[in-house]
């Protein structure tokens, strides 16, 4: 929001990156191409040791963080309401970080993308 209150207009949405594909996207991929893409990257892209810290224990702890913080954290740093879609850890678990809940963040797929591009994190493990 401006000082005057009102909001301030979205970013307009881009095309999505996927060859050949005309949906227009907040994030990299629209939410079709999205999901392949994290699909392809977790088969052919991330370390197997990356993969084993990312098991059911993950899941259950990511959805129960999701559960209790609804909202990307970032977008309400800025004044705005977003759903959290993924939860992201402050100290990478590359870097010696842990699941604990101190470590973990809500943040909707654009931040998520945002933070992990700035950090480099995902091609830290490789």
């Amino acid at each position: 929001m401006t000082e005057g209150g009102e909001r301030m207009p979205k970013r307009p949405k881009r095309p999505c990156s996927h060859p050949g594909c005309p949906n227009l996207t907040d994030g990299r991929f629209c939410e079709e191409h999205e999901k392949q893409e994290a699909s392809r990257y977790e088969k052919y892209d991330r370390d197997p040791a990356v993969r084993r810290r990312y098991g059911r224990a993950w899941k259950r702890i990511r959805d129960r963080y999701i559960a209790a913080h609804p909202l990307c954290e970032q977008c309400q740093k800025e004044g705005r309401m977003t759903p959290a879609q993924e939860v992201h850890h402050i100290l990478p678990l590359s870097r010696g970080g842990t699941h604990a809940e101190a470590n973990l963040m809500a943040l909707c797929t654009p931040c998520h993308s945002s933070i992990t591009a700035k950090d480099g994190d995902r091609w830290h493990d490789r």
